[in-house]
């Protein structure tokens, strides 16, 4: 079976807990690669609407199993009102287990961020102050707390020493490695039934060829490296990010999904070429209801940035493109494609620099819009002009199509190319340890 990855093709929010929900029903494996709950994957199927954060997206489905990797960073306490969401939905996290690789985000993580992008003022960055980029810096400084250091105390007390005094450097005022221990105490217990060594746990599903999916959070314009940096996240959002951030060697994924909609989004602030500061912004932002699944921040609106999808389907390796939300554009009498960016004399046909992506305007083409997609399951039922401005994406991505959302619904899902997963024949996954027991007081 294929290992696919799903990976958003603009700024995030484009649609990727949709896709995953969808192929998970036929997978065998979920994996959460990078990121924290600093964004939102969005799914409603028969037990309502649920808002998903850091609980990989096939959580939805009994009988996959589910892992937050390595390379994602979990608050704790986030996590608990996930998981308390989820129990009241009715849906078992007794398939959930968490890296022990993966770090952990402190209250004072929250803190430091929320400070720092206060001290930016004008020139902020518009980061959801949950506290991502401050773990992450600890992580590439060498000092952060991972989840598997709940499992040893004595290393764990020791770690705290340094990490408290960091904090306090940080902020200015004392920060204790008693409440660090504290908050470690506290999670424990609802902690250490989902910690695991999940390199054993995925080699065996590889061994297997058992069908896996590697979900990503964000979008390639926000990646670290790819992205319009600084106004990005913190961790990789490629296609490449997963290997690290799943533990899956890179030949091993042979299709990467990249999410786009047939529009543009994107929260906080940066570039965004084609973003519509007048009515047509904020109709797309009623229609499609785009609002901020982590903060409910209203999200910026815009046409489709072609020159964008096609530059993440390059970077990352798209093999397919899912387009969601079509059926927002219902109704406009023209849609438009951003195909170029103009930067003064020169029309640019990939993403430049932040600075000149700063100044660039669109290039558009104008295509005829159509009436009604919702009702469409199909893609045969679309109308003629929904069929030519998908064909025109994939001609300027350079990327064949393969799903289309026309809805919410979980049905409202066109599948156009068979994505290869198979039947799912899930497998139990093993307790995480029969030895773990939780951090004791000091």
């Amino acid at each position: 079976m294929p290992v696919t990855a799903v990976v958003g093709g603009h700024w995030g929010d484009e649609g990727k807990g949709k896709v995953v929900d969808a192929l998970a029903a036929r997978a065998d494996l979920v994996i959460r690669y990078n990121g924290g709950n600093n964004a939102g994957h969005t799914i409603v199927g028969e037990r309502g609407t649920l808002r998903l954060h850091q609980v990989p997206s096939g959580i939805c489905h009994a009988g996959v199993e589910c892992i937050v990797g390595p390379g994602v960073v979990v608050n704790p306490a986030a996590l608990f009102d996930e998981l308390d969401m989820l129990e009241a939905a009715g849906i078992s996290s007794a398939r959930l287990r968490i890296s022990d690789r993966a770090h952990l985000v402190f209250p004072f993580h929250v803190e430091v961020d929320e400070t720092v992008e206060v001290a930016r003022g004008p020139k902020a960055h518009g980061t959801t102050r949950r506290g991502i980029w401050p773990v992450y810096a600890e992580k590439a400084a060498r000092t952060g707390i991972r989840a598997g250091d709940l499992l040893e105390p004595a290393f764990l007390q020791e770690r705290l020493g340094e990490v408290s005094r960091r904090a306090t450097a940080l902020l200015g005022r004392t920060v204790t490695a008693g409440e660090l221990w504290y908050l470690c105490e506290e999670w424990s217990d609802r902690l250490l039934p989902h910690i695991a060594d999940t390199h054993p746990l995925v080699q065996a599903a590889l061994r297997r060829d058992d069908a896996i999916l590697l979900e990503g959070q964000l979008g390639v314009m926000r990646d670290l490296d790819w992205g319009a940096y600084p106004y990005v996240t913190s961790s990789t959002c490629l296609a490449g990010g997963a290997c690290a951030g799943a533990g899956i060697p890179p030949q091993r994924i042979s299709r990467v999904i990249g999410v786009v909609k047939a529009y543009t989004t994107a929260v906080g602030a940066g570039p965004m070429p084609t973003e519509l500061v007048d009515g047509l912004g904020a109709r797309l932002r009623e229609l499609g209801q785009e609002y901020g699944a982590s903060t409910g921040r209203p999200r910026r609106c815009g046409w489709f940035d072609g020159v964008a999808a096609r530059f993440a389907a390059e970077v990352s390796g798209f093999t397919d493109l899912a387009v969601m939300k079509l059926d927002v554009l219902d109704g406009f009498d023209t849609v438009k494609i951003c195909v170029a960016y103009r930067d003064g004399p020169r029309v640019l046909a990939s993403v430049p620099h932040t600075a000149a992506m700063m100044r660039v305007e669109p290039v558009y083409e104008d295509l005829p819009g159509w009436r009604e997609t919702s009702d469409a399951r199909t893609v045969d039922e679309l109308p003629d002009a929904a069929r030519a401005f998908l064909e025109r994406i994939e001609e300027v991505a350079g990327v064949p199509v393969s799903m289309v959302g026309v809805g919410q619904e979980r049905e409202a899902l066109i599948e156009i190319r068979d994505l290869g997963l198979g039947n799912r024949d899930s497998k139990p996954m093993p307790p995480a340890s029969s030895d773990r027991s939780p951090v004791p007081s000091p």
